[in-house]
């Protein structure tokens, strides 16, 4: 009877150690995902260029173009005959319908020789792609001072889309 008992104590305590393992420990398998979109890209359309046209600086003021291309004067500055305002394009590339941000360069100037200009740019502060595309029209405003220097004044700024 004393065998009997000590094996059924043994059983009972080996089946219990057994389930307490078994209850403290506990695994499961998760999920990862990912997704790859196409990088986005912008690229400058050939031959376009924000032109803030043929002026006359009198004591000073601004050139005005939109991102339409069309051109006004403020203050003391006047276009003159056969005057050309045009904004400035882009192209952005990338993933479907994904929203992007657009930010400019700060800073900008156009100089003919030691002579220079301010200019800041104009563009939307966000946009989305189209089917993977967007048409980025860029105006600008052009600080003119008094008795600006003549000459053909060239400059460059830069525009950086990114994804939302």
């Amino acid at each position: 009877m004393k065998k009997i008992l000590l094996a059924v104590a043994l059983t009972a305590l080996t089946s219990g150690t057994a389930f307490a393992a078994s209850g403290n420990t506990s695994t499961a398998t998760g999920t990862a995902n990912a997704t790859v979109v196409a990088p986005i890209k912008i690229t400058h359309t050939a031959a376009a260029a924000l032109n803030f046209g043929t002026i006359t600086a009198g004591t000073g003021g601004t050139v005005v173009v939109t991102s339409a291309g069309v051109g006004s004067v403020t203050g003391d500055v006047g276009t003159v005959s056969g005057n050309v305002n045009a904004a400035d394009a882009f192209t952005v590339t990338g993933d479907g319908t994904r929203a992007f941000n657009i930010t400019t360069s700060a800073g900008n100037t156009v100089t003919a020789g030691a002579a220079t200009m301010a200019f800041t740019v104009s563009t939307p502060a966000s946009a989305s792609l189209v089917a993977g595309s967007y048409t980025l029209n860029v105006g600008g405003t052009l600080t003119v001072a008094s008795a600006q220097a003549a000459g053909a004044y060239t400059g460059t700024y830069t525009v950086t889309a990114t994804y939302q």
